[in-house]
């Protein structure tokens, strides 16, 4: 394996491509959806026109063929735009999320299930967490029982998103009783099913931020699956899980890091046109160095996201590069959108000036899909050999 800090001719050209795309739609677009929270369709459909869905799909399907170093270029072109997790959450999904179909699939639910989803016919969510058992994915309570055409599935679910336009669900659901498992992560299996607005209410939670693509409880009653709507082995959907969270890591790492730039490149601007006492404001260091810092910082978290995207693309361990990634990488976009809005002052509070909102989507990743002291758990265990905290 070779690591490069360096893009390739045919990585820089994929990130050309999708800012070219990104190009059209600028802060005032993003700000327009943050306000009404409408879903912005027309970004989607110009990259799933441009076969970006699809990028790091197998070809067989109508994807690239790519793996998680051009996945992450893409998504970071994304937020590094101005669009940020407005932008980047409206087709994350996509990039990933069907893997699992990928890797665990039978040929058939691959052929039938992927081109979909790469042409962006197919809009799905993904349905893991439960309100009873947070991070805890083992003690989830959603049960799907056995019937004599497949599954019936009865639950609920929470902080699913795009809920509101998905026409299809992958959810995990316990099929065995915890109490009959060996371990309690067995018992878990996988489903790619059709979203039944009879069978699924999905109610969106007012939140914080990223308006436009929202988040929802689901209640699930009597929803009927298909039997080859299951994806692997009965039983192994915990192990199927597993098997996405380090690419989940590297992406969101990636998009904190093209959210702290475009923060970053605001307030440098800002800093040199803003005079105050007859000089610009970037000439204070009060106000020059937390942007030198947050510069420091973003480029730190970059390359370790694309160390670990490099280690899983060539079939490498990458668990502790991934959730470092993942910690920094939230940690430093945040701090870079924290001293864009200071720079600007009392402007940096006003939507005019666009960085509260990236301030605000900046929380995303430092919580998501899993909590900072998680991460670091991960790391005090499974690379210093320390005892397990929890």
């Amino acid at each position: 394996m070779t690591l490069s800090i360096e893009l390739s001719e045919e990585q820089a050209a994929i990130r050309d491509s999708v800012r070219k795309i990104c190009a059209r739609y600028d802060d005032h677009f993003w700000a327009k959806t943050d306000e009404t929270g409408v879903f912005p369709e027309p970004f989607v459909k110009d990259l799933a026109d441009g076969g970006w869905l699809g990028v790091a799909m197998p070809e067989a399907y109508g994807g690239a063929g790519l793996g998680l170093t051009e996945a992450s270029i893409v998504m970071q072109a994304i937020t590094e735009s101005g669009a940020g997790f407005s932008g980047a959450s409206a087709v994350h999904l996509n990039i990933f999320g069907p893997m699992p179909i990928v890797k665990f699939g039978a040929e058939a639910q691959k052929r039938r299930f992927l081109p979909p989803l790469i042409s962006g016919e197919a809009k799905s969510c993904f349905a893991v967490t439960e309100p009873n058992s947070g991070l805890d994915t083992a003690s989830l309570e959603t049960r799907a029982v056995r019937t004599s055409s497949g599954w019936r599935i009865n639950g609920r679910k929470i902080w699913t998103t795009s809920a509101q336009r998905a026409n299809t669900i992958m959810i995990i659901a316990r099929t065995k009783p915890k109490q009959e498992c060996r371990k309690a992560t067995e018992g878990l299996s996988l489903f790619y099913a059709d979203f039944d607005r009879k069978r699924i209410e999905a109610n969106p939670i007012p939140k914080m931020g990223r308006k436009a693509v929202e988040c929802n409880t689901l209640f699930i009653e009597d929803l009927e699956v298909e039997e080859d709507r299951l994806i692997g082995e009965e039983g192994d959907g915990f192990k199927i899980l597993l098997t996405g969270l380090n690419p989940e890591r590297v992406l969101f790492a990636v998009e904190a890091v093209g959210l702290g730039r475009a923060a970053l490149a605001r307030a440098a601007q800002y800093a040199k046109e803003r005079i105050v006492f007859g000089r610009p404001i970037g000439q204070n260091q009060g106000v020059s160095h937390p942007l030198a810092k947050a510069w420091a910082e973003l480029e730190a978290a970059n390359l370790l996201a694309f160390k670990a995207a490099a280690l899983y693309d060539a079939g490498k361990d990458c668990g502790a590069e991934a959730n470092a990634a993942k910690f920094l990488g939230a940690e430093a976009g945040f701090n870079a959108c924290e001293a864009s809005l200071l720079a600007h002052g009392g402007m940096g509070y006003a939507k005019e000036y666009f960085v509260e909102r990236y301030f605000r989507e900046a929380m995303i990743a430092r919580i998501a899909p899993v909590s900072r002291e998680m991460i670091l758990n991960f790391i005090a265990e499974r690379v210093l050999g320390l005892p397990k905290s929890y």
